[in-house]
């Protein structure tokens, strides 16, 4: 069964350092698997170029500046009640990950969403 998205969709960002990890693994893997786990709708994985956070230190893909930490921002889209529950799976990762980071939720208005025939 499809799972049907609508104008009552949540979009869920959790932004990380590419070198987070958890249980010896990315914790933006960890964090993904555990959302298909969980049956969500949908998650992207997208790498940053440049960033800076809470400790104001830059990371930047700048070959003068190379830095090993460049942002990550994993993207999970699905209904309210069901980012909400996730939530209690993010904080538990992020936690033991020990590492910082920003996790947002805002309201998402899908248009469309089908899979490939």
């Amino acid at each position: 069964m499809e799972t049907q998205l609508n104008s009552d969709s949540k979009l869920l960002r959790i932004f990380i350092g590419e070198n987070d990890k958890v249980y010896h693994h990315p914790l933006y893997e960890a964090l993904l698997f555990a959302a298909k786990k969980q049956g969500l709708a949908g998650a992207t994985v997208l790498r940053g170029i440049m960033s800076f956070g809470a400790s104001t230190r830059v990371h930047t893909a700048k070959l003068i500046d190379i830095s090993q930490d460049l942002p990550v921002i994993v993207e999970i889209i699905d209904h309210e009640d069901k980012i909400n529950a996730f939530m209690e799976i993010v904080n538990k990762l992020m936690d033991k990950a020990g590492c910082g980071g920003l996790v947002t939720i805002e309201k998402a208005q899908v248009m469309y969403y089908k899979s490939r025939k």
